[in-house]
Parts: structure tokens; C-alpha cells; sequence
């Protein structure tokens, strides 16, 4: 268990990572920042949780389990074992203290700098290794959500996708093998990305596996 962090990172490295949002060039050079885990990710051997049309997700992202690494933004990676295009209808992340379901902070995220962007799961500029399967994923790397994680705090990745027909063919990654920190809870007919400050979330995640969501790094 002590290289599960670096095992992560290697897995990245292994696997066809997809960025969005950068083609333009800084206008001066900055120093690099050592990519790094915030929390434990997930690890092979992958599954594939089939058909998300018109399904609410939630990935929890625990504040007990984060790493001792400070960051000002996290990066989520979403990983991606089926399908031809994967549509999303909205994307935000809420917080609420640790242990509790009452929303405190809304932020959105978003991917080339929309929050309901169309993924095209077939171009292999966008995913190199066709076709997808659990054995090889497609990663997509989402943009940068400006927020320090707090270990007092609990974090709710939530996506709406899209009820058309794209998304009944899409597979989410989810582990098969040990455990980790991450876990998943999901709803169907309802988008729940819309929720505010001071409401309750419908339900925690009940320790099921980590449905998309393979790492949070620091970039």
C-alpha cells in the first residue's frame, strides 16, 4: 500500500490521458508542478458499468482520505471503458462538511471550458486507444477546479448525462480489485446538478464503487 500513490501516477502515465482547454501557449514560461494525487485513486483490474442516459451521478471525494499535499485546484479524471460520444448536460461540484449532506459551496466544472460538453469517445485524438474497453480506457482530463480540498469538508463531483441515445452505449470505468477512497452514488430521470447552498443532497454514496472517476491530482 505504500506505492499506491505512485502506482496511480504510472497507470496515468500508461493509459491515454485526454486534455482539453490548453492549445494556447503561456506568455511566459512558469515553473512545472510535479503532478500528484490528492487522494487515492482507482487501480486495475477495471469493470465497465454500462448505459448512463438521462442518470445523475455522484463521485464522493472524502475529506478524510485526502493526502497531506496542499493545492489550489483540483483536477478530476474521468475514465471512459464504452461507448462512441458521451453527452453531458451539466457538471458542478458541492461540498459539504464532513460527514453531513447539507450543501455549503457549489462550484462548477467544466471540460474545454463548458459544462456541458459532448465527448467524442471515436476520435482518437481525443481517445488514442481504440476500440475503449475496461482493459483499455479512455481517460478524459477535466479543466482545473480552483478549490483548496479540506479534510473537514466532503466533495461531490455530480454529472448530469444527457437521456439520448449516446449515452445508453457509454461504460463508466468502476474497480474490480481493492478497495479505495472513492465511491459513487447515482439516480435516474432526475438531474441533480441544479442543487444550492443550504440544501441537502438526496442520499450519500452507501460505499459503492467509483463509477467514471479514476484520480484527483493537483493538475
Amino acid at each position: 500500500m505504500k506505492t499506491i500513490c505512485k502506482m496511480a501516477t504510472l497507470t496515468l502515465m500508461m493509459l491515454a490521458v485526454t486534455v482539453y482547454g490548453f492549445s494556447q501557449k503561456p506568455a511566459k514560461q512558469t515553473p512545472a508542478t510535479t503532478t500528484q494525487n490528492l487522494v487515492l485513486g482507482v487501480l486495475a483490474p477495471f469493470g465497465s458499468n454500462p448505459s448512463w442516459a438521462g442518470y445523475s451521478l455522484w463521485n464522493q471525494i472524502p475529506g478524510s482520505a485526502l493526502y497531506a499535499v496542499t493545492s489550489s485546484s483540483a483536477v478530476f479524471y474521468f475514465g471512459f471503458a464504452a461507448g462512441t460520444t458521451a453527452d453531458i448536460s451539466n457538471m458542478v461540484l458541492y461540498t459539504t462538511a464532513h460527514g453531513s449532506l447539507t450543501i455549503t459551496a457549489v462550484k462548477p466544472v467544466t471540460l474545454g471550458g463548458i459544462s456541458n460538453p459532448s465527448i467524442n469517445l471515436s476520435n482518437t485524438s481525443v481517445c488514442p486507444i481504440q476500440p475503449l474497453s475496461a482493459a483499455n480506457p479512455c481517460i478524459v482530463k477535466f479543466d482545473p477546479v480552483s478549490i483548496t480540498l479540506s479534510p473537514a469538508s466532503d466533495y461531490y463531483l455530480t454529472v448530469y448525462f444527457t437521456n439520448d441515445t449516446n449515452n445508453q452505449s457509454i461504460g463508466g470505468v468502476q474497480p474490480t480489485g481493492l478497495p479505495v477512497s472513492l465511491s459513487s452514488s447515482f439516480v435516474g430521470s432526475s438531474d441533480e446538478t441544479h442543487l444550492t447552498v443550504g440544501q441537502a443532497l438526496p442520499y450519500g454514496t452507501n460505499g459503492r464503487p467509483s463509477y467514471f472517476l479514476m484520480y484527483v491530482m493537483n493538475n
